[in-house]
């Protein structure tokens, strides 16, 4: 029984220091920390260099995206201070923000920009996943110690199922929560229409700023959620978010 246990720990061991690998990287602390001295000293544009790199890589947090759109903004980008705000938006839903995003594109009402309650819990969860994951692996590795602390002592398949149950949690939480695919519409005017083709019947002609959920991709053509309906759009009209 000790020989089964022990070949067990060690594969669980190898699973976990696998699974460690596979944890989503952590952004480079000390060259943000480089940007946020020059965004603070009005060096911009160096700043943004360093941050357009980072977001580039899917490393990003609420408030670079802030001072991306700021920089943007200053420099009469508003195209993608409209970008960077409306990725804000996904890890911060606000009013102020929508607000913001209509002074810049000039529109009255954006569509797109619903978020129900139990979609603030996904982006919720999506926001801290680093940190839910972390805390998770911290219980894993003391549980992994307490098995291998009792050695023999544990005869009970019970007592293994805590690190199987956890390693399970870890390993969809890490692969698997993740937010609605989002789009921001960028071209102008943008049609959306019934059908992926060009002889697809125009539901409505769109000005940037609004925001489409991405169902699925075919060809030239992004899928979408339009107003609680199935539509189409040119994937050259929107950019991914």
């Amino acid at each position: 029984m000790q020989g089964i246990k022990s070949i067990f720990l060690v594969k669980l061991s190898i699973f976990f220091i696998l699974l460690l690998q596979g944890v989503h990287c952590q952004a480079n602390v000390p060259q943000l920390l480089v940007a946020d001295s020059l965004f603070n000293q009005r060096s911009y544009k160096e700043a943004m260099e360093i941050y357009k790199v980072n977001y580039q890589l899917g490393v990003y947090s609420p408030s670079m995206l802030l001072k991306m759109a700021f920089i943007s903004e200053g420099i009469g980008d508003s195209e993608n201070a409209t970008l960077y705000l409306s990725k804000y938006y996904d890890l911060s839903p606000n009013q102020q923000t929508i607000t913001k995003i209509k002074t810049l594109t000039g529109q009255k009402e954006l569509i797109g920009y619903e978020v129900s309650d139990g979609m603030r819990f996904v982006l919720f969860l999506v926001e801290y996943r680093e940190i839910i994951v972390g805390a998770l692996t911290l219980f894993l590795v003391m549980s992994l110690i307490f098995l291998w602390s009792k050695g023999n002592k544990l005869t009970e398949a019970r007592f293994y199922w805590p690190s199987v149950l956890l390693i399970t949690v870890i390993f969809l939480t890490n692969n698997f929560l993740k937010g609605p695919t989002t789009a921001l519409v960028t071209s102008s005017p943008s049609l959306i229409r019934t059908k992926p083709t060009a002889g697809g019947e125009p539901i409505d002609l769109v000005e940037p700023g609004h925001r489409v959920k991405i169902r699925s991709s075919k060809d030239i053509w992004y899928e979408i959620e339009w107003k609680e309906n199935v539509a189409y759009i040119k994937k050259e009209d929107v950019t991914r978010l």
